[in-house]
């Protein structure tokens, strides 16, 4: 039998029609209202049935978290809360669950609770909210991209490079964890390892990229990345997704502007598409905060802050200006920084580019033009010889949300700094190839999606923002 889902009935276009409706239990009242829900929508409709007309054995099944399918007939609703109803005919249990051991109840759960519930905390309506946005805004990512002339690429997941060179990466091996081959000097040997060679998790899919747009002119990753990094922050995860667009002939200016009008767009796409889900989410984020000393509160409701993004242009500076504000910003002479500013060169951290942003400029900023000693290799050395062709979008409350650069096209430049960094060459002799053949400016950017996620949403912990998070110690579910 054809179904309708929630979302639909609840638009009253069949309004005194017969309908067929499936979804979970949220609560069951005085054994005559159900609050049922599928996922199409943060809202439930309701279900009012004539308990006297069912048989015993499906009113003891009617509980939270139970699958039901119901046929009836869609109303206008008599109570307050909704415009319409469904005067049930017809109930059909899909599958019960247990109310002495269910653990998605209808009451507030902690969101740490949560976590150890993943496989079910979905149910709830913060999640659902959360991942029907995050949903939303991975559809939107990809939209931009196709109607903007760009390709897809895939990149590879297992590597041998490390393009971030931090070294903080999960090794692939198919070896014996118990006696692995060795060489004469004791060492693992790798040559007899699966690809002849070590191998990791990839940490970013940007040098394969680059390979890609210089034959196509604009592609775009969008997969999995994995970092080795032990860190049990609320911003950090060992497996998350990235967006990594690449552009050939498109120099540091150019990347700025594709880079601020395509997270415009998918804020914006959002707005429009996501409205009772991002309305919950500003409540649920102001009722939090509430229970907050007032110091600590948000200086932006949720829409308030997505607006703040669309609506306004980001502001350029560069890193050198950025140090100057800093260094004689009342922060930093008043101490209130945890890390002082006291020199060029410093590596600003989530607090110096929030004040940028909600301070002193009151816009999101993009950075540009970085000390080439705190940047990748990649990065296109400036004529002064000191800085990168390097660029931060920053965002209120989250500090830096997408990091990009002009990419060095230059052989000879490449070859030096790699050399003065101890990257062997015949690690990336492809990636040097292609400033032999065919050399010419290109650019791009990298955008966690989680991070992304979290600012959209404002939770307050990345874990909070991807179905099953990968962190130290933990990889259940």
């Amino acid at each position: 039998m054809t179904s309708t889902n929630v979302k639909e009935l609840l638009k009253g276009n069949l309004l005194l029609q017969e309908v067929t409706v499936n979804g979970w239990v949220k609560t069951f009242r005085s054994n005559r209202f159900i609050a049922l829900n599928d996922g199409s929508t943060i809202n439930n409709i309701q279900c009012v049935v004539d308990f006297e007309s069912l048989e015993e054995g499906i009113l003891k099944q009617i509980n939270t978290g139970a699958a039901l399918r119901i046929i009836g007939t869609l109303v206008e609703s008599q109570g307050k809360g909704q415009n319409v109803e469904i005067q049930v005919k017809e109930i059909i249990v899909h599958g019960g669950a247990d109310p002495e051991t269910y653990p998605i109840q209808p009451k507030r759960h902690s969101l740490e609770f949560l976590r150890e519930k993943a496989h079910l905390r979905i149910r709830t309506n913060t999640f659902s909210a959360v991942m029907r946005v995050r949903s939303a805004l991975s559809f939107a990512i990809h939209q931009y991209f196709q109607q903007n002339g760009f390709y897809n690429f895939h990149a590879p997941i297992i590597t041998g490079s490390d393009a971030e060179g931090a070294g903080e990466m999960f090794r692939v091996t198919a070896l014996s964890d118990k006696k692995p081959p060795l060489t004469d000097a004791g060492e693992v040997d790798y040559k007899e390892d699966f690809f002849g060679k070590e191998t990791n998790l990839t940490v970013s899919g940007q040098l394969e990229a680059e390979t890609y747009a210089m034959a196509l002119g604009k592609v775009y990753t969008f997969g999995p990345t994995f970092r080795a990094e032990n860190s049990n922050t609320s911003r950090h995860l060992a497996e998350f997704w990235m967006i990594e667009p690449e552009m050939a002939f498109y120099d540091l200016d150019a990347n700025m502007d594709l880079a601020e009008d395509f997270i415009k767009n998918v804020i914006a796409y959002i707005l429009e598409n996501c409205q009772d889900d991002l309305h919950f989410l500003e409540k649920r984020l102001l009722d939090e905060e509430k229970s907050k000393p007032q110091t600590d509160r948000s200086p932006m409701p949720l829409i308030e802050k997505l607006k703040f993004v669309t609506d306004n242009s980001f502001k350029r500076v560069s890193y050198t200006e950025a140090i100057d504000i800093l260094r004689n910003s009342k922060p930093n002479k008043k101490k209130k920084f945890q890390y002082l500013i006291d020199e060029w060169g410093a590596d600003l951290q989530s607090e110096h580019e929030r004040f940028l942003v909600e301070k002193h400029f009151k816009c999101p900023v993009i950075l540009f033009d970085y000390p080439a000693k705190i940047k990748a290799f990649y990065m296109r050395l400036n004529e002064d010889g000191k800085t990168v062709r390097a660029m931060d979008i920053l965002f209120p409350g989250i500090g830096e949300i997408v990091g990009g650069s002009q990419r060095e096209e230059r052989l000879d430049v490449l070859k030096e700094k790699m050399a003065a960094l101890g990257i062997p060459e015949e690690e990336l002799w492809w990636y040097l190839d292609l400033r032999k053949f065919g050399s010419a400016v290109h650019s791009g950017f990298g955008l966690g999606f989680e991070r992304l996620v979290l600012f959209a949403t404002g939770m307050g912990n990345i874990r909070d923002v991807i179905p099953f998070p990968r962190t130290p110690q933990n990889a259940e579910f």
